[in-house]
């Protein structure tokens, strides 16, 4: 099983100053991860702490180009912050919030309108009528001091708002480049549930994960596995790494440590793919760092508790196949733009529910099945009709 190298002379340091390699190889295949993150020219609007929820992360990544959607956005992502603050000014922060993301969309829904996909437009002017029926509701939830409602309304709320951009994308945006365009590739979005046996844990037998998988971003990576999931790849196949840093799948039975793809008997490999913020395409088969692009962000970071990423050979960029990870550390530890991990390995999702549970998985649990509950039309070029 392909897993991070990293000298353990190294680790300590690594940890405290936030450049997470890896943990030392149980065997003598060496491996790595990475990604970093990024939003759409919006640097203006996406300020202070790291993102680190799923959701919003997935929402800033879409190719989406509309100021006046991201400035309804921004005040309601804040609210998030505003409730860490205790008492009476937590909550005349949110209200604050909510002013703010309120009177930008009177102010900009003509031009929220505008931006809608045509085919689409109707569907994302009754999102926006139900979310300004929301905010209001919302502003009366905290007139009223019911701090507990704020956060589950404010979910619903960004649930529209996520809705309405997604409108915003007319078609896939841009073109894979020609000698990966036969293979499986997510053109959009799908999801993922995961359902896993948990071993030797008597607070949990079972959990599902659902997790969002981003082919604007990585279309290549989020394909394969789509793909490898419609195949009941990972059906039945264990956690086989959980310590504390990752959890990881993937490696099958016997001597190969990927997908063997039946139509070639070989392992069948995709290549790295990193979507750079303010690119319209992803960049192919070189890491940030061998570009030169030392100080370059990418769409989808690892900055979220369960940021799932492709496993692959160390030194081999092109060498991903069916292993996959979810990264477990918080953030801090895995700064954007300050992490060994950025730049150098393929993200290509996020767990949105559940995620927390990840850190009570372990070796030898099962994955009991992976369906696509959503998206899958989105797939094309999907080899598991052809064969296997």
């Amino acid at each position: 099983m392909r897993s991070f190298s990293l000298k353990e002379c190294a680790i300590s340091v690594a940890l405290a100053a936030g450049l997470i390699i890896g943990m030392p190889s149980l065997d003598s295949s060496p491996m790595a991860y990475a990604a970093n993150p990024s939003l759409p020219d919006l640097s203006v609007l996406i300020s202070g702490p790291p993102i680190k929820d799923p959701g919003a992360l997935l929402r800033y990544a879409l190719p989406i180009d509309n100021k006046a959607i991201r400035e309804v956005q921004k005040p309601l992502e804040d609210i998030t912050e505003s409730l860490k603050v205790a008492g009476v000014r937590g909550l005349d922060s949110v209200e604050r919030n909510v002013k703010q993301a309120s009177r930008s969309l009177k102010q900009g829904k003509s031009l929220i309108i505008s931006g809608l996909a045509e085919s689409k437009k109707d569907h994302g002017v009754e999102l926006l009528d139900k979310l300004e029926i929301g905010m209001e509701e919302l502003q009366q939830i905290v007139e009223g001091r019911n701090r507990d409602a704020v956060a589950p309304k404010q979910k619903e709320l960004l649930k529209y708002v996520g809705d309405v951009e997604e409108d915003m994308v007319d078609s896939f945006p841009y073109e894979v480049p020609e000698e990966y365009r036969s293979m499986p590739l997510l053109k959009g979005r799908a999801a993922v549930e995961m359902k896993v046996k948990v071993k030797d844990n008597p607070n949990l037998e079972e959990c599902v994960f659902h997790i969002v998988l981003d082919g604007y971003n990585a279309p290549v990576t989020a394909g394969n596995f789509v793909d490898l999931v419609q195949r009941h790849f990972y059906d039945g196949m264990e956690i086989q790494r959980a310590d504390g840093f990752v959890v990881q799948t993937g490696d099958p039975e016997g001597p190969a440590e990927g997908f063997i793809d039946p139509s070639t008997e070989k392992t069948r490999t995709i290549p790295l793919e990193i979507m750079v913020d303010g690119e319209k395409a992803p960049v192919y088969g070189s890491t940030l760092e061998e570009l030169g692009l030392y100080k370059a962000q990418t769409k989808l970071p690892f900055n979220a508790f369960g940021t799932m990423a492709m496993a692959r050979d160390e030194f081999e960029n092109n060498s991903a196949s069916s292993q996959v990870f979810w990264l477990l550390k918080e953030s801090e530890l895995t700064p954007s733009n300050a992490n060994i991990l950025d730049g150098r390995y393929a993200v290509f999702g996020y767990v949105t529910e559940n995620e927390d549970f990840l850190a009570d998985l372990k070796v030898g649990d099962v994955i009991e099945s992976i369906q696509v509950v959503s998206g899958l039309e989105n797939l094309v070029n999907p080899s598991y009709k052809i064969a296997g």
